[in-house]
């Protein structure tokens, strides 16, 4: 397989997965040197992320799609099982340490707190799921708050979750805003990657 000379150039952080798959990254992202991004993965406009992030679409069929404005923070891991796929909409933050685990989808203007896990779920726009969370084998209806060290894994847990405040959506807010204002200053800055 011949390597586009575009590709030669990146780290090798930046990688093909074994099915010949390589990101897809749109130039006025942020990559941190750290971060690892492999195979079949598509990053859009204005996103960040951070360093020692792990983006990991390797498995057969796997695919992971990251939409503009949104922020990857530091040791988050994004992975995608064979044949499944996670997708994270505009404008949604992965907090931290948080892990992001297809198939799954997180929908827009959400916040991911850190160290929390989403595996198998679907999570509606303008969810905001607070630090050390478990959802798991569950849809999220729009606009809830999902507690901090809480397990949402069935329906009646989903249904009992309380809608987002004011402040809440305010913080999330506040965390894209201060994201993008990463991007713009790592990318004027000389530090550009990606």
């Amino acid at each position: 397989m011949s390597v586009p000379s575009k590709a030669r150039n990146r780290p090798k952080m930046i990688r093909w997965n074994p099915e010949g798959d390589y990101p897809q990254i749109d130039n006025s992202a942020y990559i941190d040197l750290t971060a690892v991004i492999i195979g079949k993965v598509s990053i859009g406009n204005n996103v960040f992320v951070g360093p020692t992030a792990v983006i990991r679409a390797d498995e057969p069929g796997s695919s992971i799609i990251i939409k503009d404005n949104c922020n990857v923070q530091d040791r988050v891991i994004i992975h995608a099982l064979e044949g499944s796929s996670v997708l994270i909409e505009e404008s949604s933050s992965l907090a931290h340490g948080c892990i992001i685990h297809g198939p799954c989808k997180i929908g827009k203007n959400c916040f991911v707190g850190f160290g929390s896990v989403v595996f198998k779920a679907e999570i509606g726009d303008g969810v905001c799921i607070k630090h050390l969370a478990v959802v798991e084998r569950v849809d999220i209806i729009p606009e809830r708050i999902i507690e901090s060290h809480c397990l949402v894994n069935c329906e009646e847990d989903a249904r009992d979750l309380r809608y987002a405040d004011k402040k809440t959506k305010a913080f999330m807010e506040k965390v894209i805003k201060a994201n993008l204002s990463l991007v713009k200053g790592y990318k004027h800055g000389g530090n550009e990657h990606g």
